[in-house]
């Protein structure tokens, strides 16, 4: 298993675990993520959207929305579709290594 295959269990952990998790654990991991997610579309060749309609910079300001309202089922959505934008780029990244 890939680290990155690993870090996308570890997010929908997270994300079926949020009660456990302290607000920094959160803020680390969505962190990570998104870090991530840039590297990703890098590597993948993937140009992020010009204007207001890019997913990953939505995906940021979900996260703060939920962080600072501490709504369990916001911060679970917002790992889930980090979850699942990374996992689509790194498949996209993996093609084009190939």
């Amino acid at each position: 298993m890939s680290q990155t295959d690993a870090f996308i269990a570890d997010l929908f952990r997270a994300a079926n675990e949020v009660g456990k998790l302290s607000i920094d654990e959160r803020r680390r991991i969505v962190d990570r993520a998104v870090g991530l997610a840039r590297e990703l579309r890098i590597e993948a060749g993937v140009r992020p959207s010009r204007g207001h309609n890019d997913a990953l910079r939505e995906i940021e300001i979900a996260a703060l929305l939920a962080e600072a309202g501490g709504n369990h089922d916001d911060v679970k959505a917002v790992l889930l579709d980090l979850a699942d934008m990374v996992t689509k780029l790194n498949i996209a990244s993996d093609g084009k290594t190939k």
